[in-house]
């Protein structure tokens, strides 16, 4: 069976690290174009077009429109060639890295990511995870090369919303989750291939980090100071997740999170709060973990503030009825849930969603208690 991993070029974690951006960036090219929206321009611009311009480069600012289109993908795609491009910067969140790896894939140019906030692992991944215009997602694609450089400055996303270093965490947990479950069938994972061991080591040490740090790093943001803590859980946020995902592979959790944003209720949630959803899905159908391990993941998920009732997720009294169009989809042909050594029917999805619901509620009042 053959095994793949697939990784950035080069990742650069902590605090200040934008301003060195236009030393690694002249490497790659002389002609860059910096895809951004007007808050993230306020927060970092100042700092990232000096740096650029103390290295001699030429800048081509362009505002975001505000998610990962295919439409905004072929606009980006348009600059690019008209511009004669040679460096694709994304700054920001992470359908704004989505929406440049998959323009400068099709353009063949060089990748580079700059994640203001540790939401999700898309900053080192290969892969650009597609929304309508409505804002439900439609797919994914999976790009033959991850980002040639990843720069992550740890003094911005720890001054960041909470919200979105806690999603992040959401993210980072399932990783180790779901690469587990693939790698006991030898699923293939994004990278086209069998989890290596490296991985699977990368995918455990994520949620590691997360239970023994997790807690203590968001007391930390939630006062804008930087630790040893949060620089641990950016990294299990950004490099770990983003490793331990890609080439260990995925599951339910995701499978589950993905549909939730078809909810109008749903709208509102981070990737990182639907995919928290899903990991408790996840383990609530999954007899390969212990009792123990499964009230560990689900303790800490409360904890830190991660979704795991229905209530959470805003589909309070959500019936069986409207819950199937999930199970049907996660049941369907090349669904992520066919990772499961196991046969995954629509019904056994709903009934893991709605056990998950009255288990987040019963951990929740013990903690009360």
């Amino acid at each position: 069976m053959k095994k793949v991993l697939i990784a950035p070029r080069k990742y650069v974690q902590g605090p200040g690290v934008l301003s060195e951006l236009g030393s690694y960036v002249e490497i790659l090219g002389k002609k860059v174009l910096v895809l951004w929206d007007s808050v993230v321009k306020d927060l970092v611009g100042e700092t990232i077009l000096k740096s650029l311009a103390d290295a001699s480069l030429e800048v081509v600012e362009v505002d975001f429109q505000g998610d990962t289109t295919r439409e905004e993908s072929r606009r980006l795609v348009e600059i690019i060639e008209k511009a004669g491009i040679e460096v694709v910067i994304g700054v920001g969140g992470g359908k704004t890295l989505d929406t440049v790896k998959a323009a400068a894939i099709e353009t063949h140019r060089r990748i580079v990511t700059c994640p203001t906030i540790a939401s999700t692992d898309s900053p080192t991944s290969a892969a650009t995870v597609w929304y309508d215009q409505d804002g439900n997602c439609t797919g994914f694609d999976c790009w033959a090369f991850n980002p040639d450089l990843v720069m992550v400055d740890s003094k911005i996303i720890a001054q960041g919303p909470v919200r979105a270093f806690v999603a992040g965490m959401g993210d980072a947990l399932s990783t180790g989750v779901e690469a587990a479950v693939a790698d006991r069938t030898n699923s293939l994972n994004l990278s086209g291939g069998c989890s290596t061991r490296a991985a699977m080591t990368l995918a455990k040490l994520a949620v590691d980090i997360l239970l023994e740090f997790g807690v203590e790093a968001k007391r930390a943001v939630e006062v804008n100071a930087l630790t040893p803590a949060v620089e641990k859980v950016i990294e299990a946020n950004v490099l770990l997740s983003g490793l331990g995902f890609e080439s260990g592979g995925l599951a339910s959790a995701h499978m589950v999170a993905n549909c939730l944003p078809s909810f109008p209720e749903c709208k509102g949630l981070m990737h990182g709060e639907e995919v928290s959803f899903g990991v408790i899905t996840q383990l609530c159908m999954d007899d390969g973990i212990s009792v123990a391990q499964i009230h560990e993941i689900v303790d800490f998920q409360i904890a830190v503030g991660l979704p795991v009732t229905f209530a959470d997720i805003n589909l309070e009294g959500v019936t069986r009825e409207r819950l199937k169009t999930i199970g049907d989809i996660c049941a369907s042909e090349g669904s992520l849930c066919h990772s499961h050594p196991f046969t995954v029917t629509s019904d056994l999805v709903v009934d893991a969603m709605i056990a998950a619901d009255a288990l987040g509620r019963e951990r929740k009042g013990l903690v009360k208690s």
